[in-house]
């Protein structure tokens, strides 16, 4: 079986954890400390906070612009489910724009329109890797005063073209970047996630949320040679990364470079086999973006069927996942919980469907992942490329 993807995990990454095991300190401590600092220096950004996961990290970036209960948040619905969940944590709307159908990721001209006196930020999704329109978006945003939350989940090692200059996503263009280190991103810690942002203030409130709201980080009680007696000024989260974990991050650190190029080579070889199939879309990458490509979208030939597609390839060893979902289409966003641009407009917006969001629709129901993992050889990228045409002929 080819998988969908596979972590790039070594005897480097099980001496790291073996390493910090044995030392005796095996929570948040100084492994997490140093993989912060390596993380900020890598991206260019002045703070870098880790925690459990991406989704914990979008929570604490949104409770940190001070996101409220009434409040609105511009979002896709094309994108993980966590995206949306985060905002409803915080008891506000996501308000879904669609998405561009050739790069799956927000549509700056959609946006606007989205925009009301209730609209608290704008979290956008550099989706499964590739940098979504920053500039577009930072400059709507900006006229109206409203702070942008990049989802960088799928996008550790991604660039964007930023005023003649190549800059890694993370670099605090935006407001706040979140990462995420689950075993299908770039790189993994088992899970976990990472805050960026230029902002002091919110760096500091990321730290006392994700601790239980401490006023003192149990490091600095530990080391302190005198008794200190915590407190706790506000409600917090259970929020912490391991060293274990950040000890396996900062040994994968070491190996991105070699990841991102691995990824990018397969992504072009993809591109050039799959080019001989008739109908099928592939991913675009802007001439402004580089993406980590850390998953490769095709869209079908109109009339295949998605699911007799995916289904065929798995039976020839071939595992793929369907595009990525819409949040609302789901029975936990029913009607009542969400909104969309095109509200002021008459949308008639149900939990199966919404005419202003039929890009985002059309890529889940017509769009599927193909494996790619740095560790993949050309034979078995070989082998997906003919499992798909076997699949297309069975299916079309």
């Amino acid at each position: 079986m080819i998988p969908i993807t596979k972590p790039m995990l070594g005897e480097n990454e099980a001496e790291a954890a073996r390493r910090v095991i044995l030392s005796g300190w095996t929570s948040q401590g100084p492994e997490v400390a140093a993989f912060e600092r390596e993380f900020a220096e890598y991206v260019g950004a002045p703070y870098a906070c880790a925690v459990s996961s991406c989704t914990t990290a979008l929570h604490l970036a949104l409770l940190a612009i001070g996101v409220q209960p009434g409040d609105e948040v511009i979002t896709v619905s094309h994108s993980y489910i966590a995206t949306a969940n985060v905002i409803r944590y915080c008891g506000a709307t996501p308000v879904f724009v669609d998405i561009e159908p050739d790069t799956f990721n927000l549509d700056p001209k959609q946006l606007e329109k989205a925009v009301t006196d209730r609209t608290r930020a704008i979290l956008c999704v550099h989706q499964i890797g590739m940098p979504c329109d920053l500039a577009a978006i930072l400059e709507i945003a900006r006229r109206h005063s409203v702070p942008v939350v990049e989802d960088a989940a799928c996008a550790i090692g991604s660039e964007i073209l930023w005023q003649g200059q190549w800059e890694k996503i993370g670099k605090p263009q935006a407001d706040i970047a979140c990462f995420s280190f689950h075993p299908r991103k770039v790189v993994s810690t088992g899970d976990g996630g990472m805050l960026t942002t230029a902002n002091a203030e919110w760096d500091a409130k990321f730290r006392l949320l994700r601790q239980h709201g401490m006023s003192v980080p149990d490091t600095v009680r530990h080391g302190a040679s005198q008794v200190i007696f915590e407190s706790y000024p506000i409600v917090g989260y259970n929020f912490r990364m391991t060293d274990i974990q950040a000890a396996v991050g900062r040994e994968q650190l070491k190996r991105l470079p070699e990841i991102v190029s691995k990824r990018r080579e397969l992504a072009s070889r993809y591109k050039s086999l799959l080019a001989e199939i008739p109908e099928i879309g592939l991913p675009v990458e802007p001439a402004w973006a580089r993406s980590t490509w850390q998953s490769f979208c095709i869209r079908l030939p109109a009339g295949s069927d998605q699911r007799q597609v995916m289904q065929a390839m798995l039976d020839a060893g071939v595992a793929t996942r369907r595009g990525v979902m819409c949040s609302h289409r789901e029975v936990a966003y029913p009607a009542n919980t969400w909104s969309c641009a095109g509200r002021t407009g008459g949308c008639a917006c149900t939990a199966a469907s919404c005419h202003c969001l039929r890009h985002s629709e059309e890529a889940q129901d017509h769009t599927i992942i193909l494996p790619l993992f740095p560790q993949m050889s050309f034979e078995q990228q070989d082998q997906v490329v003919k499992s798909l045409q076997d699949a297309l002929r069975v299916a079309g």
